[in-house]
């Protein structure tokens, strides 16, 4: 599956550094905010990660494609990102699995990318001045018009987008094996392997737009009393611009509905439960990620995608109408929040826990699996 003939193409950042190269998928222009992801694999996975809507992404790997794309790995509808930034796009994709080239597959899907530029000091630069707008186009050959077109466009912060990526209406992943639970989860751009990973578990998971109200969430299992917890997903966007899935995510503590929430759903447990979020430098992208549990003391590496965090206390309980809040894990490179916990304040027992990565481990490693267990110890009452 060889590549297609290419255009010439540049990528201009909103404060002017230009790159040129060559197209690399759809030929057009496009733009969004330019992340990085250092993962070395799963780069379908990442394409199809709604949390990545409106999000330009660069790969650190600098040979990308090897492997073609599959009709199995995909963990959305469709690619979400805005734009793809490879160094060295293979020539040949070559697996047993494969169906099509990574290149026919962003245009077939029309995601405007470029190759063959220097991706090493574009995520130098990045690291340096952070996460920026910035366009890239096969049709425009002066930086300086792309650059006005760059400066126009929108920006990250104070978007809400999960309206853009959840489901359009709900539906049920069945739990395998014995039915143990049923859970609601609220689809803010949630990764089809998520549920697969509680229905591994025993659970039924009803999965809910994002749109979802407290008598929506009440409907699952209503005929055994209700769900027996509620989750929330990734999904992209500003947390602060959220307000519908906050106050939901209230009303539900305030009738003691167990909790678990991953990335997205972090953060709006965070703003749940009194605290603020903040815009990253440049954000976490990437399947290598060191974190430690607090609660274990035991490190973990993990995927994550996440360009906010929560502004908490790593060191001290923090009072909330609903109990007890701490901050469960952390990151071990630069000491972000990565996972909070709440607990009942006369018992102590736990009500809900989140936090700001990709336990179902697609792509990635698995060392957080113990997450979705402790869901279930949860909903069990036994912790």
């Amino acid at each position: 599956m060889p590549l297609h003939a290419h255009k010439e193409a540049i990528l201009v950042l909103e404060d002017g550094r230009t790159f040129r190269g060559e197209s690399f998928g759809a030929e057009g222009e496009t733009f969004g905010e330019a992340v990085f992801s250092t993962g070395m694999t799963g780069y379908q996975e990442t394409l199809t990660d709604p949390s990545y809507h409106q999000q330009v992404v660069v790969m650190t790997a600098p040979h990308v494609g090897n492997t073609g794309v599959n009709d199995e790995d995909p963990e959305s509808r469709r690619i979400w990102v805005a734009g793809y930034v490879v160094r060295d796009p293979a020539r040949v994709s070559s697996n047993w699995r494969a169906k099509r080239s990574l290149d026919d597959d962003l245009r077939d899907q029309s995601v405007v990318g470029i190759s063959g530029i220097d991706t090493r000091a574009l995520t130098r630069h990045l690291r340096e001045r952070g996460a920026m707008r910035v366009g890239i186009s096969t049709i425009e050959t002066d930086p300086e018009v792309l650059l006005k077109k760059v400066l126009a466009s929108a920006e990250m912060s104070g978007t809400n987008l999960s309206d853009a990526v959840t489901t359009a209406e709900a539906y049920v992943v069945p739990a395998k094996g014995e039915k143990r639970f049923t859970v609601a989860a609220l689809d803010l751009g949630i990764k089809e392997m998520t549920p697969e990973r509680m229905a591994e578990r025993g659970i039924e998971v009803h999965v809910l737009p994002a749109t979802a109200t407290l008598e929506d969430v009440k409907a699952v299992g209503a005929d055994s009393g209700g769900p027996d917890g509620l989750f929330y997903s990734n999904g992209p966007g500003d947390p602060a611009a959220t307000t519908g899935q906050v106050e939901l995510l209230q009303a539900a503590l305030a009738e003691d509905i167990p909790y678990f929430g991953i990335c997205f759903g972090n953060q709006l447990f965070g703003r749940a439960l009194g605290f603020g979020t903040y815009k990253l430098k440049y954000g976490h992208r990437g399947i290598n990620q060191p974190v430690m549990d607090l609660t274990t003391r035991k490190v973990e590496v993990t995927a994550h995608n996440h360009g906010f965090a929560v502004d908490a206390p790593v060191d001290e309980e923090t009072s909330t109408p609903y109990g007890i809040a701490t901050v469960s894990h952390v990151n071990l490179n630069d000491d972000c929040v990565e996972g909070l916990e709440l607990k009942d304040a006369q018992t102590g027992k736990l009500k809900g826990f989140s936090v700001q990565y990709h336990p179902e481990a697609a792509a990635g490693p698995h060392d957080a699996a113990y997450l979705f267990d402790r869901f279930i110890s949860l909903m069990a009452k036994e912790v």
